[in-house]
């Protein structure tokens, strides 16, 4: 079975996220949308699209959205099947949260590794 297959996204947090954006705009040229956030489109060295996108954001550190885990970032990981993943993830005794999440954004699942980071797992949706 495939694990992951790329990387879907990266949130942290900041005491001020506004200023944090706009030092990532300033001085990196990160194009942070009204959101919060970027999306990089993935390209092939041609610079044409070749079918993915990954998420950067910034989110206010109020202690919630990466719970249990104490961490102030979460990384998202693309995966193929994520039913079937976290499945083979619990039979082989990972920490497996148990709430799932399905949107048109795709389907979303959660484990903690062995330090205790929230790990969130992403089946895009079909053509994403």
């Amino acid at each position: 079975m495939k694990r992951v297959t790329g990387i879907g996204g990266i949130f942290f947090q900041a005491q001020d996220p506004a200023a944090l954006h706009a030092w990532y705009r300033t001085h990196l040229g990160v194009d942070v949308q009204s959101w919060g956030g970027a999306a990089f489109d993935w390209t092939g060295d041609d610079g044409k699209p070749v079918g993915g996108t990954t998420a950067w954001c910034i989110g206010k550190a109020d202690g919630e959205g990466y719970g249990p885990a104490k961490a102030p970032f979460m990384i998202n990981y693309r995966v193929a099947d994520l039913a079937a993943l976290l499945q083979a993830l619990r039979d082989e005794g990972c920490q497996v949260l148990e709430k799932t999440e399905e949107s048109e954004y795709g389907k979303f699942g959660w484990v903690i590794d062995p330090e205790g980071n929230k790990v969130e797992l992403w089946e895009p949706p079909p053509g994403g």
